[in-house]
C-alpha cells in the first residue's frame, strides 16, 4: 500500500533525502522496529504557559561554542518539494497525509540548527518546537508509535528508494515529561546510514536531536539543559 505524503517537520525525511550523499555511521545489521516512550501528559497540562516564540526557541538552540571544537554550522539545505511515498507500513499509512512521516510536527513555533563534525564526516541536527502540551505529546507520540508498528518499510523520495528499519532504544533519563528514542537505519544506493533520533518533551517545549548516535548521546544533556533554561520569550 502506498501513501503520498509531504516532507516532514520532524527531520526524518531530511535524513532520507541526504542518504545518497553522506554516510555518518554504517552498519550491516537489520533492526527490529519499536519505539521507546516514557512519561505522559498530566492533568497539570491543562494550565500551562503560552507557547514560546520562534525567536525564543532560536536563542535556546545549541551553537558551535556549546558543542566545542570540530563543529561547524551546516549550510541550510534548499527547500525540498518532492513528495515522499511510504511503502509497506500500514501504521504510517493510517495517519494519512503529512502525518505519515511527521507532518503533524509542523508546529508554527520552531527553530532548527544543523552541524557537521570532523570535517563533515558526521552530522547532528537540533530542532525545537513549542505548542500546547497536548499537541506536542500527541503529534510526537503518533509518529514514533506509527514507526514502531513497522519492522521495516521503504520510502521513495525524489525517485530514490530508501529501505528503512528502526530499533527501540531506552529513552534517556535526563529530565523532561515524555521521551522517545529510535535508531534508524537507511539503506540507499549501496550505502547504509545510521541515525539516532531522540525526542524529549518538557512542558510546552519539544526537543528533537538527530544524527550520528555518538554525537546525539554526547550532546543531548546539554541540549535539553539549554532548551529548558529560563529565558524571555
Amino acid at each position: 500500500m502506498r501513501v503520498r505524503v509531504a516532507t516532514t517537520a520532524l527531520g526524518i525525511t531530511a535524513a532520507l533525502l541526504a542518504v545518497p550523499a553522506c554516510s555518518t555511521d554504517t552498519t550491516g545489521s537489520t533492526h527490529q522496529t519499536s519505539s521507546s516512550r516514557t512519561g505522559k501528559p498530566t492533568d497539570a497540562a491543562q494550565e500551562q504557559p503560552a507557547a514560546l516564540s520562534s525567536a525564543a526557541l532560536e536563542s535556546r538552540l545549541l551553537d558551535p561554542r556549546d558543542l566545542g571544537s570540530g563543529y561547524l554550522p551546516k549550510p541550510e539545505r534548499p527547500a525540498q518539494h518532492d513528495d515522499v511515498t511510504v511503502i509497506g507500513c500500514p501504521a504510517l499509512s493510517e495517519l494519512g497525509g503529512d502525518a505519515a512521516t511527521g507532518g503533524t510536527l509542523a508546529f508554527p513555533h520552531k527553530a532548527k540548527a544543523d552541524f557537521t563534525y570532523g570535517g563533515g564526516s558526521s552530522e547532528i541536527s537540533e530542532e525545537l518546537y513549542s505548542d500546547s502540551v497536548k499537541k506536542l505529546s500527541d503529534g510526537t507520540g503518533q509518529i514514533f508509535d506509527a514507526m514502531a508498528g513497522c519492522p521495516a518499510y521503504q520510502v521513495v523520495a525524489g525517485g530514490t528508494p530508501v529501505d528503512v528499519t528502526s530499533q527501540k532504544l531506552p529513552a534517556p533519563s535526563i529530565g523532561g515529561d515524555e521521551r522517545w528514542s529510535l535508531l534508524l537505519t537507511y539503506i540507499a544506493g549501496g550505502r547504509s546510514t545510521v541515525v539516532k533520533q531522540t525526542a524529549i518533551r518538557d512542558g510546552n517545549l519539544l526537543l528533537v536531536l538527530s544524527g550520528s548516535p555518538a554525537l546525539v548521546d554526547r550532546h543531548v544533556d546539554k541540549a535539553l539543559a539549554k532548551a529548558t533554561a529560563t529565558a524571555t520569550g
